[in-house]
């Protein structure tokens, strides 16, 4: 499922998403570029005595997979502003439902975005946040 599409004249209310599954190998090429080792990321055996049960996914590598939705749909954009939580754990092979949804367009034309990963099996987010992005086709850029 993918709803993704550019906007020429985005609206408040207009929503992408898509659902995607992350492998452990996504988490650990995430821990390898990042730098961030943590074994509760990569490490199973490690993270099967913890609360958790199972590895869990990086935080930002949940966002780094909504940035790029943005990217897609709003060519150029630009971060501006941001806040992101984390709570609950999104792990390894469980399909994730990313979404994108413009809920705000100021006088600038920068759009304010929710953005959230959750997880529709168990029921839980594992991001929510809000962002503000500048993009190439806003009428003020």
């Amino acid at each position: 499922m993918s709803t993704l599409m550019q906007s020429s004249s985005p609206v408040v209310g207009d929503k992408q998403t898509k659902l995607f599954c992350f492998s452990q190998q996504d988490f650990n090429a995430f821990a390898d570029l990042s730098g961030d080792d943590n074994p509760i990321h990569v490490d199973p055996d490690f993270s099967a005595k913890t609360r958790f049960g199972k590895t869990v996914s990086h935080g930002m590598l949940l966002y780094s997979h909504l940035w790029g939705m943005i990217q897609l749909a709003y060519p150029g954009a630009v971060q501006m502003e941001q806040v992101i939580k984390f709570p609950a754990p999104t792990f390894t092979e469980e399909e994730v439902l990313f979404e994108i949804e413009i809920t705000e367009v100021d006088d600038k034309g920068q759009l304010h975005l929710i953005t959230r990963a959750s997880t529709p099996s168990r029921g839980t987010v594992g991001l929510e946040g809000a962002s503000v992005i500048a993009w190439e086709g806003a009428p003020n850029a």
